[in-house]
């Protein structure tokens, strides 16, 4: 048993994993807002729609960080014969800031977008404001995505 490559698949997968779950609840709760508002005005989708895709890329930058780690780690090419339990135990922990970053910064930008179409079923002319408060959350979630992707670039 490789206690490396059992390690570096758990980091894969919690990047992917958590990254995913956050962005799916976000997605959820900005889609249940944006039916209310649509069926009221069925003119909003699309400035609606754009409110609810933005949790859904923490779900994107997981995967973009498993994959990363699969192909490091030599988990894709089923070559982890020299992958260590150390080595292991960092890919895991390379992947914790994107998993953890991703499932918070999702739900509370989720929560931020769903301000945001209340906004716009108010005055739709304001919905680059609410664009622009549920982007800044975002901002954490590349930070997150950068400090996973260097971490695991960094991996010897």
């Amino acid at each position: 048993m490789n206690w490396g490559a059992i390690w570096a698949t758990v980091g894969a997968v919690c990047a992917a994993l958590f990254a995913g779950i956050g962005s799916a609840i976000g997605v959820g709760i900005t889609g249940q807002a944006s039916a209310g508002v649509v069926s009221e005005n069925p003119d909003l989708s699309g400035k609606c729609l754009l409110l609810q895709l933005l949790p859904g890329t923490q779900g994107i930058y997981g995967l973009l960080i498993a994959v990363v780690i699969a192909l490091n780690s030599g988990l894709m090419s089923g070559d982890v014969s020299a992958l260590t339990t150390t080595t292991g135990v960092r890919f895991l922990v390379a992947g914790l800031p994107i998993a953890i970053g991703g499932l918070v910064s999702a739900i509370y930008q989720g929560k931020v977008a769903v301000a945001g179409i209340n906004m716009v079923a108010k005055k739709p002319t304001e919905s680059g404001k609410g664009m622009v408060m549920a982007i800044m959350v975002e901002t954490y979630a590349v930070l997150s995505l950068l400090i996973s992707f260097l971490l695991v670039n960094g991996i010897k």
